[in-house]
C-alpha cells in the first residue's frame, strides 16, 4: 500500500473517532485536562482528516502513484467524512436536519451520475463550483464547531452553512445540466443499437427456422 492510499484510510478512520468527540458528553480525562472541550477536540479531528484529503491527492499526483483503489476510496472518504460531520451536528442540534438532508443527498445524486455516466464511458471530474462546495464544507463546520465555544461566531458559521448547501446544489445542477443529456442519449443510442441487434438476430432464427422447416417437408415428400 503507498502513502496517498494510507491517507486516504486515514481519513476514513478519523470519521468515527469524530463522531464520538462531537456527539459524546465528555471528550475525555487527558483532553479535559489540557482544556479542551468536545467541539474543540472534534475541530482538530476534523481539520486533520480533511488536510489528509489534500496531501494524499498531491502526493499521489507528484509521486505518480494514482490507483484504481485511491480513486475509489478516496471520494467515499470524502463523503464518510462530511455526511458524519453533519449528521453529528444535527445529533447535537448545531445543523437543521434538512439542511444536512440536502447537502448528502445531493452526494449521492452527483456518485450515482458519475456511476451511470462512467458506464458509459464518460469521466465527470470535478468542476470549480464542485472544488469550491467541498472547501466551504470545511469552512462552514470548522465554524460551527468554533461556534460552540465562541458564540460570537455563531452568525457567520449559519452563513457559511448557507454558503455551502447553495454551492452544493449549484455544482450538482452543473453536474446534470452538463452530462445527462449526453448520458441519456448514449443509453438511448446503445439501447436502439441493442433492440437493432436483437431484431436482426430474430430475423435470423426466423429465416433458419423456415428454412428447416422447407427442407423437412421435401425429405418427407421424398
Amino acid at each position: 500500500m503507498n502513502i496517498p492510499n494510507a491517507l486516504t484510510l486515514l481519513r476514513i478512520f478519523f470519521v468515527p473517532i469524530l463522531v464520538a468527540a462531537v456527539v459524546q458528553g465528555d471528550a475525555g480525562p487527558l483532553f479535559t485536562f489540557a482544556g479542551l472541550s468536545n467541539e474543540m477536540l472534534a475541530l482538530g479531528i476534523f481539520l486533520c482528516a480533511a488536510f489528509t484529503d489534500l496531501l494524499d491527492g498531491y502526493l499521489a499526483r507528484r509521486w505518480n502513484q494514482v490507483t484504481t483503489v485511491g480513486m475509489l476510496l478516496d471520494p467515499i472518504a470524502d463523503k464518510l467524512l462530511i455526511s458524519a460531520a453533519l449528521i453529528s451536528l444535527v445529533q447535537v442540534q448545531r445543523v437543521p436536519g434538512w439542511m444536512a438532508i440536502l447537502i448528502i443527498g445531493r452526494e449521492f445524486a452527483v456518485s450515482g451520475l458519475r456511476s451511470i455516466a462512467a458506464s458509459e464511458g464518460y469521466t465527470i471530474k470535478a468542476s470549480e463550483l464542485g472544488k469550491t462546495k467541498m472547501v466551504t464544507q470545511v469552512i462552514a463546520i470548522s465554524m460551527i464547531l468554533l461556534a460552540v465555544d465562541f458564540p460570537g461566531m455563531a452568525w457567520w458559521a449559519q452563513f457559511a452553512l448557507w454558503g455551502t448547501m447553495l454551492f452544493a446544489v449549484a455544482s450538482a445542477l452543473q453536474y446534470f445540466l452538463m452530462f445527462w443529456r449526453k448520458v441519456d442519449e448514449s443509453i438511448k443510442t446503445r439501447r436502439r443499437s441493442e433492440l437493432f441487434q436483437m431484431e436482426k438476430e430474430r430475423q435470423k432464427a426466423a429465416v433458419r427456422a423456415a428454412m428447416t422447416s422447407r427442407q423437412q417437408r421435401r425429405v418427407r415428400r421424398t
